[in-house]
Protein backbone atom coordinates (compact mmCIF):
# COMPACT_ATOMS: atom_id res chain seq x y z
CA UNK A 1 0.00 0.00 0.00
CA UNK A 2 2.89 2.23 0.95
CA UNK A 3 4.31 1.96 -3.13
CA UNK A 4 1.25 2.91 -3.78
CA UNK A 5 0.42 5.77 -1.81
CA UNK A 6 3.84 7.25 -2.74
CA UNK A 7 3.65 6.68 -6.51
CA UNK A 8 0.30 9.12 -6.37
CA UNK A 9 2.02 11.89 -4.65
CA UNK A 10 4.45 11.66 -6.88
CA UNK A 11 3.00 12.18 -9.69
CA UNK A 12 0.94 14.32 -8.37
CA UNK A 13 3.73 16.49 -7.17
CA UNK A 14 5.89 16.10 -9.99
CA UNK A 15 2.90 17.47 -12.20
CA UNK A 16 2.48 20.59 -10.14
CA UNK A 17 6.27 20.93 -10.11
CA UNK A 18 7.12 19.73 -13.82
CA UNK A 19 9.57 17.61 -12.93
CA UNK A 20 7.96 14.15 -13.68
CA UNK A 21 11.40 12.64 -14.40
CA UNK A 22 13.38 13.99 -11.09
CA UNK A 23 10.78 14.79 -8.37
CA UNK A 24 10.87 10.55 -7.52
CA UNK A 25 14.70 11.25 -6.12
CA UNK A 26 13.92 14.72 -5.16
CA UNK A 27 10.86 13.88 -2.81
CA UNK A 28 13.01 11.09 -1.15
CA UNK A 29 15.71 13.02 -0.74
CA UNK A 30 13.10 15.94 0.67
CA UNK A 31 11.41 13.50 3.13
CA UNK A 32 14.59 12.25 4.04
CA UNK A 33 16.02 15.19 5.64
CA UNK A 34 12.84 16.45 7.43
CA UNK A 35 12.70 13.33 9.19
CA UNK A 36 16.13 13.44 9.96
CA UNK A 37 15.67 17.57 10.56
CA UNK A 38 13.33 16.68 13.20
CA UNK A 39 14.82 14.01 14.82
CA UNK A 40 18.60 15.81 15.21
CA UNK A 41 17.68 19.06 15.09
CA UNK A 42 20.75 19.80 13.31
CA UNK A 43 19.27 20.73 9.68
CA UNK A 44 16.76 23.34 8.84
CA UNK A 45 13.64 22.42 7.51
CA UNK A 46 12.99 25.63 5.61
CA UNK A 47 16.12 25.24 3.31
CA UNK A 48 14.90 21.22 2.80
CA UNK A 49 11.41 22.69 1.49
CA UNK A 50 12.85 25.62 -0.38
CA UNK A 51 14.94 23.22 -2.51
CA UNK A 52 12.34 21.00 -3.32
CA UNK A 53 10.48 24.20 -4.85
CA UNK A 54 13.00 25.93 -6.26
CA UNK A 55 14.04 26.60 -9.48
CA UNK A 56 16.43 24.57 -11.86
CA UNK A 57 20.04 26.89 -11.61
CA UNK A 58 18.48 29.33 -9.59
CA UNK A 59 18.10 30.72 -5.62
CA UNK A 60 14.54 31.42 -5.94
CA UNK A 61 11.74 29.49 -5.18
CA UNK A 62 7.81 29.08 -5.74
CA UNK A 63 5.73 29.62 -3.67
CA UNK A 64 2.80 29.07 -5.28
CA UNK A 65 3.53 25.75 -6.38
CA UNK A 66 3.93 24.94 -2.54
CA UNK A 67 0.68 26.05 -1.94
CA UNK A 68 -0.79 23.84 -4.95
CA UNK A 69 0.93 20.71 -3.37
CA UNK A 70 -0.37 21.84 0.13
CA UNK A 71 -3.84 21.48 -1.78
CA UNK A 72 -3.05 17.95 -2.83
CA UNK A 73 -2.62 16.88 -0.02
CA UNK A 74 -5.75 18.39 1.78
CA UNK A 75 -4.97 21.32 3.04
CA UNK A 76 -6.77 24.72 2.16
CA UNK A 77 -4.68 28.05 2.02
CA UNK A 78 -7.44 29.27 4.28
CA UNK A 79 -6.54 26.84 7.09
CA UNK A 80 -5.86 28.80 9.99
CA UNK A 81 -2.90 26.90 11.12
CA UNK A 82 -1.36 28.53 7.53
CA UNK A 83 -2.87 32.29 8.37
CA UNK A 84 0.44 33.38 9.69
CA UNK A 85 2.11 32.23 6.13
CA UNK A 86 -0.25 33.79 4.36
CA UNK A 87 0.02 37.32 6.16
CA UNK A 88 3.99 37.05 5.47
CA UNK A 89 2.59 36.25 1.80
CA UNK A 90 0.54 38.75 1.72
CA UNK A 91 3.25 41.28 2.55
CA UNK A 92 5.48 40.17 -0.18
CA UNK A 93 2.40 40.68 -2.39
CA UNK A 94 2.16 44.72 -1.21
CA UNK A 95 5.81 44.61 -2.61
CA UNK A 96 5.36 42.90 -6.06
CA UNK A 97 2.21 43.74 -8.00
CA UNK A 98 1.94 39.62 -7.87
CA UNK A 99 3.88 37.71 -5.89
CA UNK A 100 2.24 34.77 -6.35
CA UNK A 101 3.19 34.27 -9.71
CA UNK A 102 6.92 35.51 -9.05
CA UNK A 103 9.75 34.04 -7.10
CA UNK A 104 10.77 34.04 -4.01
CA UNK A 105 14.14 34.36 -2.85
CA UNK A 106 15.49 31.53 -0.19
CA UNK A 107 15.50 34.23 2.47
CA UNK A 108 12.21 35.37 2.02
CA UNK A 109 10.86 32.18 1.37
CA UNK A 110 11.84 30.99 4.89
CA UNK A 111 10.76 33.61 5.75
CA UNK A 112 7.22 33.08 4.52
CA UNK A 113 7.15 29.20 5.65
CA UNK A 114 8.86 29.57 8.82
CA UNK A 115 5.11 30.29 11.09
CA UNK A 116 4.14 27.04 9.34
CA UNK A 117 7.11 25.17 8.92
CA UNK A 118 5.75 21.81 11.49
CA UNK A 119 2.71 21.68 9.22
CA UNK A 120 4.12 21.38 5.67
CA UNK A 121 6.69 19.10 7.06
CA UNK A 122 4.20 17.07 8.08
CA UNK A 123 2.39 16.84 4.98
CA UNK A 124 5.01 16.78 2.93
CA UNK A 125 6.60 13.42 4.83
CA UNK A 126 3.16 12.40 4.20
CA UNK A 127 2.19 11.61 7.87
CA UNK A 128 -1.43 13.21 7.38
CA UNK A 129 -4.07 10.67 9.04
CA UNK A 130 -4.85 9.93 5.22
CA UNK A 131 -1.87 9.97 3.06
CA UNK A 132 -3.77 8.93 -0.78
CA UNK A 133 -5.73 12.29 -0.24
CA UNK A 134 -6.92 12.09 -4.30
CA UNK A 135 -7.65 8.42 -3.87
CA UNK A 136 -9.20 9.15 -1.01
CA UNK A 137 -11.94 11.89 -2.63
CA UNK A 138 -12.18 10.19 -5.65
CA UNK A 139 -13.75 7.15 -3.53
CA UNK A 140 -15.59 9.49 -1.48
CA UNK A 141 -17.21 11.32 -4.28
CA UNK A 142 -18.39 7.95 -6.00
CA UNK A 143 -20.32 7.12 -2.98
CA UNK A 144 -21.50 10.87 -2.90
CA UNK A 145 -22.92 10.51 -6.65
CA UNK A 146 -24.36 7.50 -5.45
CA UNK A 147 -26.55 8.12 -3.02
CA UNK A 148 -27.50 11.42 -4.08
CA UNK A 149 -30.12 9.61 -6.11
CA UNK A 150 -31.82 8.71 -2.62
CA UNK A 151 -35.08 10.39 -2.26
CA UNK A 152 -36.92 8.62 0.82
CA UNK A 153 -37.77 10.37 4.00
CA UNK A 154 -38.88 13.84 4.03
CA UNK A 155 -37.62 17.16 5.61
CA UNK A 156 -39.30 18.17 8.68
CA UNK A 157 -42.69 19.52 9.59
CA UNK A 158 -43.23 20.48 13.14
CA UNK A 159 -41.39 24.05 11.90
CA UNK A 160 -43.21 25.69 8.97
CA UNK A 161 -40.12 27.40 7.79
CA UNK A 162 -38.61 23.62 8.30
CA UNK A 163 -41.18 22.39 5.85
CA UNK A 164 -40.42 24.71 3.14
CA UNK A 165 -37.00 23.77 2.95
CA UNK A 166 -35.46 22.09 -0.19
CA UNK A 167 -35.35 18.45 -0.09
CA UNK A 168 -33.23 18.07 -3.13
CA UNK A 169 -29.89 19.97 -1.57
CA UNK A 170 -27.61 17.28 -0.99
CA UNK A 171 -24.03 18.50 0.43
CA UNK A 172 -21.05 16.68 2.13
CA UNK A 173 -18.18 17.91 3.61
CA UNK A 174 -14.82 16.07 5.22
CA UNK A 175 -12.64 17.68 7.59
CA UNK A 176 -10.12 14.64 9.12
CA UNK A 177 -8.50 15.18 12.35
CA UNK A 178 -5.33 16.46 10.89
CA UNK A 179 -7.33 19.48 9.08
CA UNK A 180 -7.32 17.80 5.35
CA UNK A 181 -11.08 19.12 3.68
CA UNK A 182 -12.92 18.32 0.77
CA UNK A 183 -16.40 19.42 -0.16
CA UNK A 184 -18.99 18.49 -2.92
CA UNK A 185 -22.32 19.30 -3.74
CA UNK A 186 -24.31 22.21 -1.55
CA UNK A 187 -21.87 22.16 0.74
CA UNK A 188 -21.73 25.53 1.31
CA UNK A 189 -25.92 26.21 1.36
CA UNK A 190 -26.85 27.59 5.22
CA UNK A 191 -29.53 25.76 7.33
CA UNK A 192 -30.32 25.77 10.87
CA UNK A 193 -28.57 23.25 13.38
CA UNK A 194 -31.82 22.93 15.45
CA UNK A 195 -31.55 20.32 18.13
CA UNK A 196 -27.86 19.99 16.89
CA UNK A 197 -27.31 22.89 19.54
CA UNK A 198 -29.10 20.86 22.51
CA UNK A 199 -25.35 19.39 23.11
CA UNK A 200 -23.14 22.14 22.48
CA UNK A 201 -24.99 23.99 25.06
CA UNK A 202 -25.07 21.10 27.96
CA UNK A 203 -21.19 21.96 27.81
CA UNK A 204 -21.49 25.83 27.57
CA UNK A 205 -24.17 25.71 30.29
CA UNK A 206 -23.47 22.83 33.03
CA UNK A 207 -21.26 22.77 35.73
CA UNK A 208 -19.54 19.44 36.85
CA UNK A 209 -22.08 19.57 39.84
CA UNK A 210 -24.52 19.72 37.74
CA UNK A 211 -23.26 17.16 35.25
CA UNK A 212 -22.16 14.22 37.55
CA UNK A 213 -24.87 15.22 40.38
CA UNK A 214 -28.15 15.60 38.80
CA UNK A 215 -30.70 16.57 41.54
CA UNK A 216 -34.08 14.28 41.45
CA UNK A 217 -37.16 15.01 38.85
CA UNK A 218 -34.16 17.57 37.16
CA UNK A 219 -34.39 16.91 33.40
CA UNK A 220 -30.15 17.27 32.10
CA UNK A 221 -30.27 15.33 29.00
CA UNK A 222 -29.62 17.71 26.36
CA UNK A 223 -30.81 15.97 23.55
CA UNK A 224 -34.83 16.05 24.79
CA UNK A 225 -36.24 18.95 24.42
CA UNK A 226 -37.14 19.31 29.01
CA UNK A 227 -33.29 18.84 29.38
CA UNK A 228 -32.17 21.17 26.62
CA UNK A 229 -34.48 23.92 28.08
CA UNK A 230 -33.35 23.57 31.40
CA UNK A 231 -29.75 23.11 30.22
CA UNK A 232 -30.01 26.98 27.91
CA UNK A 233 -31.00 28.40 31.48
CA UNK A 234 -27.71 27.82 33.18
CA UNK A 235 -25.97 29.44 30.02
CA UNK A 236 -24.31 32.81 31.64
CA UNK A 237 -27.60 33.26 33.25
CA UNK A 238 -26.40 36.00 35.46
CA UNK A 239 -25.94 38.10 31.93
CA UNK A 240 -28.28 40.08 29.89
CA UNK A 241 -30.40 37.66 27.35
CA UNK A 242 -28.46 39.67 24.68
CA UNK A 243 -25.11 38.40 26.50
CA UNK A 244 -26.02 35.25 26.55
CA UNK A 245 -26.75 35.17 22.78
CA UNK A 246 -23.67 36.96 22.04
CA UNK A 247 -21.99 34.45 24.50
CA UNK A 248 -23.07 31.26 22.65
CA UNK A 249 -22.45 32.64 19.34
CA UNK A 250 -19.04 33.79 20.04
CA UNK A 251 -18.46 29.96 21.05
CA UNK A 252 -19.67 29.07 17.51
CA UNK A 253 -17.34 31.29 15.54
CA UNK A 254 -14.10 30.14 17.85
CA UNK A 255 -15.28 25.87 16.88
CA UNK A 256 -16.05 27.29 13.39
CA UNK A 257 -12.86 28.23 13.04
CA UNK A 258 -13.59 31.14 10.51
CA UNK A 259 -16.48 29.42 8.57
CA UNK A 260 -19.58 30.75 8.45
CA UNK A 261 -22.07 31.13 11.84
CA UNK A 262 -25.70 33.09 11.59
CA UNK A 263 -28.86 33.46 12.62
CA UNK A 264 -32.14 32.63 10.62
CA UNK A 265 -34.69 35.37 12.85
CA UNK A 266 -37.62 33.45 10.18
CA UNK A 267 -37.11 30.21 11.53
CA UNK A 268 -36.39 31.80 15.37
CA UNK A 269 -39.98 33.27 14.64
CA UNK A 270 -41.60 30.29 13.06
CA UNK A 271 -40.54 28.33 15.94
CA UNK A 272 -41.81 30.72 18.48
CA UNK A 273 -45.00 31.35 16.75
CA UNK A 274 -45.55 26.63 17.40
CA UNK A 275 -44.31 26.31 20.82
CA UNK A 276 -47.16 25.38 23.19
CA UNK A 277 -45.58 22.10 23.73
CA UNK A 278 -42.19 23.85 24.95
CA UNK A 279 -44.59 26.37 26.52
CA UNK A 280 -46.49 23.68 28.41
CA UNK A 281 -43.53 21.49 29.09
CA UNK A 282 -41.78 24.48 30.96
CA UNK A 283 -44.51 25.61 33.01
CA UNK A 284 -44.36 21.90 34.43
CA UNK A 285 -40.79 21.81 34.85
CA UNK A 286 -41.10 25.64 36.88
CA UNK A 287 -43.73 23.61 38.89
CA UNK A 288 -41.29 21.34 40.13
CA UNK A 289 -38.68 23.66 40.46
CA UNK A 290 -36.61 22.58 37.90
CA UNK A 291 -35.26 25.75 36.52
CA UNK A 292 -31.79 27.05 38.28
CA UNK A 293 -32.16 30.11 40.65
CA UNK A 294 -32.04 33.18 39.71
CA UNK A 295 -33.73 32.25 35.95
CA UNK A 296 -35.46 34.87 33.67
CA UNK A 297 -39.14 34.66 32.75
CA UNK A 298 -39.80 31.32 31.07
CA UNK A 299 -40.54 34.00 27.97
CA UNK A 300 -37.01 35.16 27.66
CA UNK A 301 -35.71 31.60 28.75
CA UNK A 302 -37.20 30.07 25.41
CA UNK A 303 -36.42 32.60 23.14
CA UNK A 304 -32.86 31.90 23.93
CA UNK A 305 -33.16 28.39 23.42
CA UNK A 306 -35.23 29.27 19.74
CA UNK A 307 -32.73 31.34 19.22
CA UNK A 308 -29.85 28.78 19.81
CA UNK A 309 -31.83 26.22 17.85
CA UNK A 310 -32.14 28.74 14.95
CA UNK A 311 -28.32 29.58 14.64
CA UNK A 312 -27.25 29.24 10.70
CA UNK A 313 -24.16 26.69 9.77
CA UNK A 314 -22.99 24.81 6.69
CA UNK A 315 -21.89 21.71 5.94
CA UNK A 316 -18.09 23.21 5.49
CA UNK A 317 -19.01 24.87 8.89
CA UNK A 318 -19.80 22.25 10.75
Amino acid sequence: MFTKVHDILVNAIGEILNRKTSVAQIMSKTVEGLNHAYEVRDSCPEDLIFDLFKMPNKDEASISKLIKVLKSFGLRESDPRLRHMNEKMKSFEEEDDDARNFLLTRDKFKECIHPSVQLISQALRNHLIIPSWGEFCGQIKSIFEECKSVKEGSVATYIPQLARQNPDIWGLSICTIDGQRVSFGDAKVPFCVQSVSKGMSQAEGCSTRYVLIPMARKPHNPLINAGAIIVTSLIRNHLTMADRFDFVLNEYKKLAGGEHVGFNNATFLSERDTADRNYALSYYMKENKCFPPGTQGLREELDLYFQLCSLETTCETA
